[in-house]
């Protein structure tokens, strides 16, 4: 019987919202080889499974109840990885893209100092937000856009040009109001006396198991 619940609890975590952040994590490579080695299309192809599996692990998890502690480490760690290698690769093709770089690296690593103070005064990091998720769609839309126009067509007209600059502002806008919305909840959480929002490790792993004792 122990053994049965045990395996029961471990089993819990093995969703489809958390596989498909694993597969996401899991195409990082892949991405990075072909879109170095200029095979454009399957780079592409990788980034687009990207996206979408982001934009569906969140709705599948809240629909169907599939929410996990391990989810909620997962899609962020997942996002944070595959941006960064996407923003890097194409950073090093198009250096037109090297100012939404910028904000990228300084609204990730703010983001990562203020998790590790969550968790140093034991509170509990918030989950991803829409305007986060917005944030990482206006991404990949406007990094697929760039590399199809530039990198499969080879366009490089004025108009061209236009739209390059039109969707990178676009998503700078996006990441700087999640990062200031993010910014907030950051400071309502380091100051909150709300006992929902203290993080309990030892809880959480005994609340997973069924273990009654406090």
């Amino acid at each position: 019987m122990v053994i049965l619940l045990e395996r029961k609890n471990r089993n819990q975590n093995w969703t489809i919202p958390n596989l498909l952040s694993v597969l996401r994590i899991l195409v990082i490579g892949p991405f990075a080889y072909f879109f170095l080695n200029d095979q454009l299309l399957w780079a592409v192809a990788m980034l687009a499974f990207s996206g979408l599996s982001d934009l569906f692990d969140g709705l599948i998890a809240r629909k169907f109840n599939q929410v996990t502690e391990l989810g909620k480490m997962l899609d962020p760690v997942a996002d944070k990885l595959t941006q960064a290698t996407i923003a890097v690769c194409l950073a090093v093709k198009h250096p037109i893209l090297i100012p939404i770089l910028l904000v990228f690296v300084f609204k990730e690593l703010g983001m990562l100092v203020g998790g590790c103070i969550l968790l140093k005064k034991k509170k509990r990091p918030c989950a991803a937000k829409w305007y986060g998720k917005a944030a990482t769609f206006s991404f990949y839309i406007s990094a697929v856009v760039i590399v199809v126009m530039e990198g499969v067509f080879h366009l490089y007209t004025t108009t061209t040009v236009v739209i390059s600059y039109v969707l990178l502002g676009i998503t700078a806008v996006f990441m700087i109001y999640a990062m200031v919305r993010y910014f907030q909840i950051f400071l309502q959480l380091l100051h909150s006396t709300d006992p929902k929002d203290n993080l309990d490790m030892n809880r959480e792993i005994k609340a997973k198991k069924g273990d009654p004792k406090p």
